[in-house]
């Protein structure tokens, strides 16, 4: 599979769809989901054109793998729901392919907090 330059996520990147931004960097984007699932609901994505998270961890520098890793933890910290700032927790959730229910082919994680999050899987 080959990345598609029109998927929501690189028209967000290329400023011709909206969002409500919450950082951002060289690397990564996050931003409020349009359709929150829990009270906290962000999407942290990758800069780079990356399907999933098996072509990043084969395609990415150590830089960039480094500042995702780091991104994620940032904007937990953002928003208040990170356990080093006072929080009380969070899940992060990638998903991958079809049977992961992975929706748009970017690489995006999920942040999802200020709340109990509930069970891993249903």
């Amino acid at each position: 599979m080959s990345y598609d330059k029109n998927n929501i996520f690189a028209k967000i990147l290329r400023d011709e769809i909206p969002c409500k931004r919450i950082y951002e960097n060289e690397y990564i984007l996050s931003f409020y989901d349009i359709n929150p699932q829990k009270k906290v609901h962000a999407l942290v994505i990758t800069k780079g054109e990356y399907i999933d998270l098996d072509d990043f961890s084969s395609r990415a520098s150590e830089k960039e793998i480094s500042e995702l890793i780091k991104g994620i933890s940032f904007v937990a910290k953002k928003l208040g729901i990170s356990l080093n700032d006072n929080g009380k927790g969070y899940r992060s959730l990638v998903n991958i392919g079809e049977h992961g229910g992975q929706e748009v082919p970017h690489l995006h994680f999920h942040l999802f907090g200020g709340e109990k999050v509930g069970k891993m899987v249903s």
